[in-house]
């Protein structure tokens, strides 16, 4: 990512003798913006002073209580409308010291009262319009607003993906009938970072431009990438037998693999592919099993053949792509393994690209599958890791220690009931309250702790909110896809089996000892009156570690 300006500060300490001089970056607008699909960006050691929060609407009354270390009222489930403090008739939702940037703005509900927001400490709010608006009118065009990759209506959940920098503070307030629920994910930048403005509600023009290019890019995700001027290709045939492990590759480093793009025969596309092929990929003999998950769950389309595009993976036709950026120093193995009982044939394009000497410090790509038939060997979750006084609701995504990035997951749900005898009112079992059996899987927060902090730094409010869209998608239960966020599987119904998938690129999360991702769980995995129906979980989370 090309830097637009830099300047030196002087700083003088005492009681040095010396003056000491400081570099400082300034990133440009568009500077931003490129983090938006900077996939290389991820690789990168976490700076001094990174880090990536949320503010969300969740319900106040969660609470840690250090005196007894234990979580109380930890599945408190009024959501749609906790803030920080009131000023006059203004509710106070954002407040961070700068500098940073927001990258996500999403509500459930978006109505005519105002939202404000105040930049450095500036009396004059930057921004001051209804709230529906943030996501309809760019600047003061008439609406709909033209950056369909960027804001995106999915699923009834409002989704604004514009970069908003300031320099010194932010503070976000709410008035009136503004609407219900809402997060916002900002990213404090490193020390000796700051944009070159904070943001005032307009852009230039070398902005709008930057925006459009963004759009354009990420419209053309799956089909276009970026290409490196020095990469190789290898074309590898594989056929393995039932219960069989082969070594599909053996690269000797250091290299960084850029794309992946996996075929099959149009005899497979709905067999058991997805679930019995497994990718197992090693790191320079340190990272062991980094990559370890079915191909189908790898993808993000869970195990049946689900199209769709997301920005870093996706699914066209027979082919199963990946932008996710792998760098090793010595040695990248790549293994592939059939739990099934068919043999198969499958094609494996893997485009890499040389290291320079200067990208010698990076991170590690994981990709690290789990779930509720897990065995001990597939359960990358260290258990040392996790508390649980009070903490029963959350079911872990993600438990590692070490420095890396957060950069989202992929989420399986199977979701099986016995069929009421009440007829419904509506649908094929109601809306809301009137439903004829409360089949709903979602409604749990994501929590992020990072390094051992004993309250999440992210508190969500729903797992349909985390992915993007909102009120549990009812009915009729749509399948939507975006860059950042997709469904790519869920029945028409409901009942069965839904993939839902969230991407953090921009508004990836850095760590430095410790990172653990939940969902709350409200249904178990056996539920209903006499125990008859059942709701398991699996996911892949894909990280970058040190």
């Amino acid at each position: 990512m090309m830097v637009r300006n830099c300047f030196l500060i002087l700083m003088f300490l005492l009681p040095m003798t010396m003056s000491q001089v400081v570099a400082q970056t300034k990133l440009a607008y568009p500077d931003l913006v490129d983090r938006l699909y900077d996939f290389e960006a991820l690789s990168k050691v976490p700076k001094t002073g990174e880090r990536t929060m949320n503010f969300s609407s969740y319900d106040r009354s969660s609470v840690y209580d250090s005196l007894t270390d234990t979580y109380l009222r930890w599945d408190a489930n009024s959501d749609g409308n906790g803030f920080i403090r009131k000023e006059g008739d203004e509710m106070v939702i954002f407040e961070a010291d700068g500098p940073g940037v927001i990258w996500r703005i999403w509500s459930a509900l978006a109505k005519e009262g105002h939202v404000k927001i105040y930049m450095d400490g500036e009396q004059k709010p930057s921004v001051d319009k209804p709230f529906r608006e943030l996501f309809e009118k760019f600047e003061d065009e008439y609406p709909p607003l033209n950056f369909p990759n960027l804001v995106m209506t999915l699923s009834r959940g409002r989704n604004f993906y514009i970069p908003m920098p300031f320099q010194k503070h932010c503070k976000i307030t709410m008035s009136g009938d503004w609407g219900n629920y809402y997060h916002v994910i900002y990213s404090k930048l490193p020390n000796g970072t700051i944009p070159d403005k904070s943001f005032d509600g307009t852009y230039s023009n070398e902005g709008k431009i930057a925006l459009a290019n963004a759009d354009r890019i990420l419209e053309n995700r799956g089909f276009q990438r970026k290409i490196y001027p020095d990469e190789h290709e290898d074309r590898i045939d594989i056929e393995i037998g039932p219960g069989e492990k082969r070594e599909i590759s053996k690269i000797l480093g250091p290299w960084a693999i850029n794309r992946l793009e996996l075929t099959f025969q149009d005899k497979d596309r709905t067999s058991d592919i997805f679930g019995d092929l497994w990718f197992d990929f090693s790191w320079d003999d340190k990272h062991m099993s980094a990559v370890h998950s079915p191909i189908g769950m790898f993808f993000g389309m869970g195990r049946d053949l689900a199209n769709y595009r997301g920005m870093p993976i996706g699914v066209m036709g027979n082919t199963l792509y990946s932008d996710w950026y792998m760098p090793f120093h010595e040695k990248g193995s790549m293994a592939i393994v059939n739990t099934g009982e068919k043999p198969y044939k499958i094609t494996l394009k893997v485009v890499r690209h040389q290291l320079g000497a200067q990208e010698d410090d990076f991170l590690y790509f994981n990709a690290k599958w789990h779930g509720d038939d897990s065995s001990e060997k597939d359960k990358p979750i260290d258990d040392s890791l996790t508390q649980n006084q009070g903490r029963e609701i959350d079911w872990p995504m993600i438990a590692v220690k070490g420095t890396g990035r957060f950069c989202g997951v992929t989420l399986h749900i199977a979701n099986f009931w016995e069929e009421p005898k009440e007829e419904p009112s509506s649908w094929w079992y109601g809306i809301g309250g009137e439903k004829t059996i409360d089949w709903w899987w979602g409604e749990g927060d994501e929590k992020f702790f990072v390094d051992g902090e004993k309250f999440p730094s992210t508190f969500g409010t729903g797992s349909e909110d985390y992915i993007g869209y909102a009120w549990s998608a009812e009915p009729p239960f749509p399948t939507f896809q975006s860059p950042f966020a997709s469904q790519p599987a869920t029945p028409i119904t409901g009942k069965g089996h839904t993939v839902v998938n969230r991407f953090h690129i921009a508004d990836n999360v850095p760590f430095n000892l410790s990172f653990e991702a939940y969902i709350e769980r409200y249904k178990g995995r056996i539920w209903g009156k006499q125990n008859e129906n059942i709701c398991e979980y699996d996911v892949v989370a894909y990280y970058y570690l040190k």
